[in-house]
């Protein structure tokens, strides 16, 4: 039966060592084993190449000519290996390379301004991310974080970090509130316009309210019906009416003066924010510094 020609790295390490030192017995204590498992090594590394690597007599050790060949190959092949392992370990301790995250539209944006900060702390990162109010398959799709608003969906897949909690209020642009009517109740918001948001299911989202201490849903009859979180927000500052917007996204707008918190004691506790990640395999330190650095930006104020 004819050998295989491609050789283990153990035999071609044996053979390296051997080929430096000139003995089978130094080489085995470089290595770290034995005289007689070197020998069998470059053996083994000799029938498979069909040809002898080296003149061996009781007084010495010398490379053939087809030794000579081979062990210029071969130290480029381990020394490739080495710098390989050596980037590996670079790698592990040192946040370098690609990470994928998908964020919510609205909410993405919200975190944007962000990524410049964490560029500046880990150069060697660089990211990719999806704003998007769809589902998207985060194991399908290859995301390596994915960031979801709400309720979870059932996902063997995925393990699960929570972020933060949210808060639902109502805001309008100052605009829109001096073209109508002062909003100082629940009541009143019956007679005002209305952004509302169409979910993923398709479905048009109520406003969830305190309204004289009970919770409860309302149905505004809308003048414009959105499905991307952004736009909406969009919307909203640019006076189409009144819109019910997640605190953490308003609240830039709002210091900014591009909107106004309406009745906020009507304010009710919003969806939980989670961020989904692959199992299966050890987080890289690249996906880590990145998760934390989200986790970080949402830790309540």
């Amino acid at each position: 039966m004819t050998e295989r020609a491609d050789a283990a790295i153990p035999e071609i390490t044996a053979f390296a060592a051997v080929a430096q030192t000139g003995s089978f017995t130094k080489a085995a204590e470089n290595l770290g084993t034995s005289k007689s498992n070197v020998g069998k090594a470059v053996q083994r590394l000799e029938r498979r190449l069909g040809t002898r690597l080296f003149q061996r007599t009781t007084r010495a050790v010398r490379l053939t000519e087809d030794g000579e060949t081979y062990l210029q190959a071969a130290q480029t092949a381990l020394d490739s290996l080495r710098d390989a392992e050596l980037a590996l370990a670079a790698r592990r301790d040192e946040p370098i390379g690609r990470v994928r995250i998908d964020l919510p539209a609205g909410f993405g944006r919200l975190l944007l301004p962000s990524f410049a900060e964490l560029r500046k702390r880990y150069p060697r990162i660089t990211l990719e991310a999806a704003l998007t109010d769809r589902m998207s398959d985060a194991v399908g799709e290859g995301w390596d974080i994915v960031v979801r608003i709400g309720i979870l969906p059932a996902d063997s897949d995925m393990t699960v970090r929570k972020l933060c909690d949210l808060r639902l209020g109502l805001y309008a642009a100052p605009e829109y509130l001096a073209r109508h009517a002062p909003i100082r109740s629940v009541s009143e918001l019956s007679v005002h316009d209305a952004v509302i948001f169409r979910g993923p299911n398709g479905r048009l989202r109520p406003w969830t309210v305190q309204d004289g201490g009970i919770v409860r849903e309302i149905s505004p009859s809308p003048v414009m019906v959105l499905a991307d979180g952004q736009a909406l927000v969009e919307a909203t500052i640019h006076g189409m009416g009144v819109s019910q917007i997640l605190d953490r996204v308003a609240r830039p707008h709002v210091d900014a003066g591009r909107l106004v918190h309406l009745l906020p004691a009507s304010d009710v506790d919003g969806p939980p924010v989670h961020a989904l990640i692959p199992l299966g395999r050890r987080m890289p330190s690249k996906a880590r510094v990145v998760l934390d650095h989200l986790a970080e930006q949402l830790r309540p104020a």
